[in-house]
């Protein structure tokens, strides 16, 4: 990908600002991104701090930069499709530069009880019987965890996954 000139290029402000943008929308092509994401890019392809700060303005008045839409489909896409769990899910929005508040508002969307349920559809598609030791037990909350459940969730889980397993009528 192209860099930007130098600051020894005399380019004006506006100019810079033009190739700031191109070199946004070039990044914005292959798939959604945050502004701090978008802002580090810049930076690190020259752009200068005041053409990176007008273009992330741009771009969020244009509708290609919005925090609060990509935590909300960045949790949708996880939990749906990677089986992630509101942990993982938190700490990846923060790397990627999500304000709190906002990481915050895109998973209270669903209601807490959705989280035990995906957990535990996530243990009977990867252990179809119960685990019955100790090593298996511990294999079993592992997976919960590194897909970000809630350790305590995560033994709700098993626990109930044992009780299905003997009565499917109980939950």
């Amino acid at each position: 990908m192209r860099e930007l000139p130098g600051p020894a290029a005399n380019l004006d402000a506006d100019d810079r600002v033009r190739q700031a943008l191109e070199l946004a929308y070039r990044y914005l092509n292959r798939c959604d991104r945050t502004v701090e994401e978008v802002r580090r890019h810049l930076a690190g392809k020259g752009a200068e701090p005041d053409a990176v700060e007008r273009s992330v303005e741009v771009l969020r008045e244009q509708g290609y930069l919005d925090d609060a839409r990509y935590a909300r489909l960045f949790s949708h896409d996880k939990r749906e499709f990677d089986h992630w769990g509101t942990d993982r899910i938190a700490s990846t929005l923060v790397r990627h530069g999500v304000e709190r508040a906002l990481i915050e508002a895109a998973l209270s969307e669903r209601p807490p009880a959705e989280e035990f349920d995906r957990a535990l559809s996530l243990l009977r598609r990867r252990f179809p019987s119960p685990p019955t030791d100790r090593r298996e037990r511990n294999r079993a909350l592992g997976v919960l965890v590194r897909k970000g459940y809630d350790p305590e969730l995560a033994l709700e889980a098993l626990s109930a996954h044992a009780r299905l397993a003997r009565d499917p009528d109980v939950r």
